[in-house]
């Protein structure tokens, strides 16, 4: 059986591809079969997320290309930008997996949500789309594109483009609401 354990940055040739939906992209331990019929085994660090077109090299150095798979998603659009965040902070706020593209939001499908986001006056389009949504920050702010658009063009990513944490967060962070009582208070 194949093992890939290492994620690489490129490789001279890649000996296969794997196409995996996005849940099985967030295993960081996968056994699974390639279009071949050859059994491999992944094992990553805990945590790991596997992004569209990652590298995975075996200890033989045989390299497997990850592909996101199509999956049915619904594509998320606003006619102003402050619906559009509404609506992000609603999915937010449900801790709904959500890719954010240029002018639109990505999720899977579901039904409930769906009747959410129209409620608050989106557009709900259902497609077949690569899902890619943000890592969150309390993830390692690893990079990706989920720019909602395929493309094989150079391009610079050596600036910031606002993926991770603005400032480190602590391990355990309390949120505080307002009908919180100060400590010392009884209930």
């Amino acid at each position: 059986m194949l093992t890939l354990n290492t994620r690489i940055a490129q490789a001279d040739s890649v000996f296969s591809q794997l196409i995996l939906p996005y849940e099985l992209r967030e295993n960081s331990r996968l056994r699974t079969t390639l279009a071949s019929g050859e059994e491999i085994a992944i094992f990553t660090e805990r945590g790991t997320v596997l992004r569209n077109n990652d590298l995975l090299a075996s200890e033989d150095g045989r390299v497997v290309q990850i592909v996101a798979a199509q999956e049915p998603t619904y594509r998320i659009t606003c006619r102003t930008p402050r619906d559009l965040l509404r609506c992000a902070f609603h999915l937010g706020n449900r801790h709904t997996q959500t890719q954010v593209g240029d002018g639109f939001l990505r999720i899977l499908q579901d039904s409930v949500l769906k009747e959410m986001i129209e409620g608050l006056g989106a557009t709900v389009t259902e497609e077949s789309a690569q899902f890619e949504p943000e890592s969150g920050a309390y993830s390692g702010g690893g990079h990706h594109h989920g720019d909602g658009h395929d493309h094989s063009h150079d391009h610079d990513h050596s600036h910031s483009h606002g993926h991770g944490p603005l400032a480190p967060i602590p391990v355990r962070q309390r949120i505080h609401r307002p009908s919180d009582k100060p400590s010392g208070q009884g209930s």
